[in-house]
């Protein structure tokens, strides 16, 4: 139901992993049109239930507080969208689920005219699966573009295959901030001043291979040994047995255990904006750290060592200024990026940050307040236009091509028992066992 100016605003965030709740959430409190509501937003967040379910720790690290939290399939998701009243809806997952969402949403809402407003977007770089990602998010009310140039790249995408681009809308990443950087600090500890320290912002999935992550790590800590008086720094999105956005099929935790790193290198977790408020320079292969990092204007270096290839991401830093490798840093190269490339990323150093989420803003009170309520939702993809894709990308979360539950679908109207909880994280224990574990021996054996 639409929101009045005498109740909070009501947002629903539904997310699939930790990376993609950060985004969710804080997309959410920065796009909600509190101007024309009390200052209160009703935040209920929705886990959906899978291989990369956020654990307790990494909620805690993201450090996004929720009036409740719920861990659910997408049937019950689903239902619960059919029985309580939302203002807002944020589909924070991956393309294939929020295209499924969008179906069943279709179906939940289709005798309602004061249905929510629906949100969806993405959580950082968009540099592989475009026209793919894309049309899956399509249907959304609003499709979140991170800067200037990926809402030129989404609204071409929708325009080329005869969709409507309309839904395409210019914002920003929601976690940018924290202080600008002030220059590098003297290493001297006589002065009581931090050391010059050098954070490495790892990857889950990038690169894949053994080889070329050790050769990640072992440039790191030559890094630390070569510049004793630094402080370097693994930056760990997560813990062994935890997944995030991608799978982690050999973490660096397990890496490092077979190097000797001198004293000055350390392993460190936590919020992104935190570890950078202590960082003088940023290395990473094209994490979206980069542009956190370059939006606080640190020095910060994308990885060159093992090439610019779309396989990395690092080809979505041409033009950067950015560009560099080990032996570069080794010798004291500092980077300079390039102004006019980083304002088309919506980095926003030059402060214009505080209005990036304005026409996002005004564009939700607009269609909260249009008479008659919001028509249907209409994903481009459909029984017509996609019959081969489109059925087996909804019943992966259990969906018939109509949007309905199919038959035996998991939906609990309670709580799991003690028993059912025990077997759930056997499960995820042993699937995450079989990814870091079995799967590289596996591979490994293919190769001989």
């Amino acid at each position: 139901m639409p929101a009045s100016a005498t109740k909070a605003l009501r947002v629903a965030v539904l997310a699939d992993s930790d990376t993609r709740w950060k985004w969710g959430a804080l997309t959410a409190s920065r796009i909600a049109p509190t101007t024309t509501h009390d200052t209160d937003i009703r935040l209920d967040g929705y886990l959906l239930r899978g291989r990369a379910t956020p654990t307790a720790r990494q909620l805690g690290e993201v450090g996004v507080r929720a009036d409740a939290l719920t861990e659910v399939t997408s049937v019950e998701f689903l239902r619960a969208m059919g029985e309580k009243e939302y203002d807002l809806v944020v589909l924070a997952l991956v393309g294939g689920g929020v295209q499924a969402m969008l179906h069943g949403l279709g179906r939940v809402w289709s005798d309602r005219t004061d249905r929510p407003v629906v949100v969806t977007g993405y959580v950082g770089v968009v540099y592989e699966k475009l026209a793919d990602g894309l049309l899956l998010r399509h249907g959304a009310d609003l499709v979140l573009a991170n800067s200037r140039q990926d809402a030129d790249r989404f609204r071409a995408v929708y325009e080329g295959v005869g969709a409507d681009a309309s839904s395409v809308t210019e914002v920003a990443l929601p976690f940018l901030g924290g202080a600008p950087y002030t220059g590098e600090h003297d290493p001297s500890a006589e002065q009581g001043r931090r050391p010059y320290t050098v954070v490495f912002a790892a990857q889950p999935s990038v690169p894949e291979s053994r080889k070329d992550r050790t050769y990640l790590l072992n440039r790191l800590i030559r890094h630390a040994r070569k510049h004793p008086e630094r402080e370097v720094v693994l930056k760990l999105r997560s813990k062994p047995g935890e997944h995030t956005t991608h799978i982690e099929e050999l973490p660096y935790q397990k890496l490092v255990q077979k190097a000797d790193p001198p004293p000055n290198f350390h392993l460190k977790y936590g919020n992104m904006g935190e570890v950078l408020d202590t960082t003088d320079l940023l290395v990473t292969v094209s994490s979206t750290a980069a542009l956190e990092s370059l939006h606080r204007r640190i020095p910060t270096v994308v990885l060159t060592d093992l090439g610019v290839r779309e396989a990395l991401g690092n080809h979505h830093f041409v033009g950067s200024g950015c560009l560099a490798s080990w032996d570069q840093l080794d010798e004291g190269h500092r980077p300079t990026p390039d102004e006019d490339w980083v304002a088309r990323q919506g980095v926003a150093a030059d402060g214009g940050y505080d209005t990036a989420f304005d026409a996002a803003r005004e564009r939700i009170a607009k269609l909260l307040a249009r008479p008659g309520g919001l028509s249907p939702l209409t994903p481009y993809y459909t029984p017509v236009t996609a019959p081969g894709y489109l059925p087996g990308i909804l019943a992966r979360h259990h969906l018939a091509p109509d949007g309905h539950p199919l038959p035996g679908a998991p939906a609990a109207d309670k709580e799991p028992g003690p028993v059912r909880q025990v077997v759930r994280r056997a499960a995820r224990g042993a699937y995450r066992h079989g990814v870091q574990r079995v799967a590289p021996v596996i591979r490994r054996m293919g190769e001989l």
